[in-house]
Formats: C-alpha cells, sequence, structure tokens
C-alpha cells in the first residue's frame, strides 16, 4: 500500500468515525428526549426508529474503525489494544474512540504536509549525490524486503534523489567478520555500478563492522563519507555485566537457539556470541587498540547519538534496560550511552525538548513512530544533503 492510499483511508475512516462520535452524541440525546413523549403510548415507532439509527451507526462505526485500524502506523498496538478493551464499556469506548480520531487526525496532517513537502522539493534532488548511500545494519536483524530495518527512511531519501543501497551483511557475526562480508559488498557495489565510491551510514554494530573494513579489510579504498548512528564506539558496560552474571549454561542455550533461527533465515554461520563479545567494553577496547579510535585520512568520519528520557517512554526491550544501562553508564539511548557515541571530526547530539527522547530504535525509525520535535526522516535527508553540499 502507498503512502498516499494509506493516508487517503486513514482520512475516510477518521471522518466516518466522527460522524459516528457526533451522531451518536446527537442522536442518542435526541432519543432519550424522544421517549418522553413517545413511550409508553407510541413506543413501537420509538423503537423501529432506534432499531434504524443502531443499525446506521454500527455500519459507519465498523467501517471507520476497520480502515483505520487497517492503515494507521501511529495508533500503533496500545492505542488498537486500548480500543478493543474499552470498547464494550459504555463511556469509556467513547474515550477511546476519542483517542483514536485524534491520534489518526495527527497522522493524516502530518503525513499529508510532509508529502505535499516532498513534492515541493523534489526537482531540487537535494539528497543526489554524488557518491551512492551505503544504509549498513546492526546486530540481530537482516536487510529483508519484508520488513525495512531503516523504516520509511530509505524511500524518504530516495524521493529527494538518493541512490541506495544495503550491506546485506549477516545478522550476527564478530565485528571481523562482518566487515569483511561489508567490504566485499561494497566492492562489488563499485564494480557493478561504476560509481567509484559510497557513503555509508551505518547503525549501531555497523558502525563498528565499517571502521573494521576500512582499517583492516581495504574498504577506505571505496568509502567517501562514514557516518555512525548510536554506535557503541567504546562499548557498552552493562553487555559486560550481564556476560559476567548470566550462567554459561544460559548464555550457550540462547546462542545455540539464535544461531539456529538466524541459519534458517538466510545467515551462513551465525555466531551470536563473538557478535556480544564485541560489544562490550572490553571487546570495543580490544577492537580499538587494532584500529584505533582516529578519524580516517581522506574520509569524511562522524557521528550521531541520541538520549531516551524516561524508561516509560522507551519501546520493549529498550523500556527494560534502559535503567540498567543508565545506572552503570549515564545517559543513554536504551542500549548505548553517550560516552560511546563519539567518533570522527564531528559529533552530532540528539535531545529534543519534552519527556519523550530518542531510542536506539527510534533513531532508524524502527517503530515508524513520529516523535515530537524529532522528524527521523527528515533528520536522515538532512545528513544526506549536507554530504551533497561537501561534494560526496
Amino acid at each position: 500500500m502507498t503512502g498516499s492510499r494509506r493516508i487517503a483511508i486513514c482520512r475516510f475512516g477518521v471522518i466516518l468515525l466522527k460522524v459516528f462520535w457526533w451522531t451518536v452524541l446527537i442522536g442518542g440525546a435526541a432519543f432519550v428526549v424522544s421517549a418522553f413523549f413517545a413511550l409508553p403510548s407510541r413506543w413501537m415507532p420509538w423503537v423501529s426508529s432506534l432499531a434504524v439509527f443502531a443499525l446506521i451507526e454500527s455500519v459507519v462505526f465498523w467501517i471507520g474503525i476497520i480502515a483505520v485500524y487497517l492503515a494507521s502506523v501511529q495508533l500503533g498496538l496500545k492505542i488498537r489494544v486500548i480500543g478493543i478493551l474499552c470498547g464494550w464499556i459504555p463511556i469509556a469506548n467513547l474515550v477511546a474512540l476519542r483517542l483514536i480520531i485524534r491520534t489518526v487526525e495527527r497522522e493524516v496532517r502530518f503525513e499529508s504536509e510532509k508529502e505535499a513537502f516532498d513534492r515541493r522539493r523534489a526537482p531540487a534532488g537535494i539528497c543526489a549525490t554524488r557518491y551512492p548511500v551505503l544504509l549498513v545494519h546492526g546486530v540481530f536483524f537482516r536487510d529483508t524486503k519484508a520488513l525495512n530495518y531503516w523504516g520509511r527512511i530509505p524511500d524518504e531519501l530516495e524521493r529527494n534523489g538518493a541512490r541506495i543501497f544495503y550491506g546485506e551483511h549477516q545478522s550476527a557475526s564478530s565485528v571481523a567478520d562482518s566487515a569483511v562480508e561489508l567490504a566485499e559488498r561494497i566492492r562489488r557495489i563499485v564494480e557493478q555500478t561504476g560509481c567509484g565510491k559510497v557513503n555509508v551510514i551505518a547503525h549501531s554494530k555497523g558502525g563498528l563492522d565499517m571502521r573494521y573494513a576500512i582499517a583492516r579489510c581495504g574498504a577506505g579504498r571505496w568509502v567517501a563519507s562514514l557516518t555512525t548512528i548510536n554506535t557503541p564506539h567504546r562499548g557498552c558496560g552493562f553487555a559486560d555485566y550481564l556476560l559476567s552474571h548470566i550462567p554459561l549454561s544460559a548464555q550457550h542455550r540462547v546462542e545455540s537457539a539464535y544461531n539456529t533461527a538466524a541459519a534458517r533465515l538466510g545467515d551462513k554461520t551465525p555466531d551470536f556470541m563473538a557478535a556480544v563479545h564485541d560489544l562490550t567494553q572490553e571487546g570495543c577496547a580490544r577492537i580499538n587498540e587494532r584500529i584505533g579510535l582516529e578519524p580516517f585520512p581522506g574520509i569524511r568520519c562522524q557521528s550521531v547519538g541520541s538520549r531516551l528520557a524516561h524508561a516509560t517512554t522507551g519501546k520493549f526491550p529498550l523500556n527494560f534496560t534502559y535503567p540498567l544501562v543508565k545506572w552503570f553508564d549515564g545517559p543513554n539511548d536504551g542500549l548505548v550511552s553517550k560516552p560511546s557515541f563519539p567518533w570522527g571530526e564531528r559529533f552530532i547530539w540528539l535531545e529534543p525538548n519534552g519527556r519523550r527522547g530518542i531510542s536506539h530504535a527510534d533513531m532508524i525509525d524502527l517503530n515508524r513512530e513520529n516523535i515530537e520535535g524529532f522528524d527521523v526522516r527528515e533528520f536522515y535527508v538532512g545528513i544526506v544533503a549536507e554530504l551533497k553540499k561537501a561534494g560526496l
């Protein structure tokens, strides 16, 4: 379903639900008043009218609610469940319906304005960089067409002129092994397209993988820029703690289950524990000793980090990990702490106003959520537009 069609369905659904809302309130009040005059002598016409009214209202409601439940992204699981649970409770169902209407209305307004803005600036091609963009995923995910790791970001970049490629490496391997895969992937892209180089945007462990690929696997000749997004350049302190306190038998069970599942999904040689160990502070210290923390000469190097404000504003499982990381390392995105983010010639720290904050997952639009004060799609447009201005 295209974005325009989805928003059109949401708009249609909201209109029906608003009609239902007001006609139930006004019509319900009218039937209550008329009952004093119609009952008991004229009960048959009154009941018949009420039945017709209820039938029409039911049709309007169900068409509207099905439309928004199927098409809306911003409703999310939480509001959908609230709607279902409160649907059978008088008064509470109207409150829940109002919440649904307001949420979808905001979504329609925001997406419509964004679509119009994109149409106006499309001819400028502000993301049409000299070199294509390579998006490199983090640990425990794969590049799939069914569920894009980067959410709505790639489509937004392409609408503004960018050429997009993906890392297509395994979901869980050591940094060294992932680096070999990525170096080969970049070599193939350059060879097949003749683009010369790529601009790499790498999230989480992907940033470590790319630094290693440049430093040790010869990928530097094909990389024009490297932007790391919420990468633990100095490791995750709470990961060291967990590994030291979780029994080895439990670690091996998790490793075996993950590696088996990952192999079935396409990984050739998944290695859960190697990936985890390379994300600890000890593991990253070892990696940094091998490849250094300095930016690479001739390559534009920059990093980005963000802060989640409260555990309650994060999605599972980051709402559970946030307090742990905060206890060990201070301000964090639910997984990685602020001191671990900075790398390169420039560091961008994201901390919007309000209680929400920006999580590790928000930075790749994993939940497709419109966050007040932070438009993740526009943030990436800005990053790539800067690369274009720099001649990259």
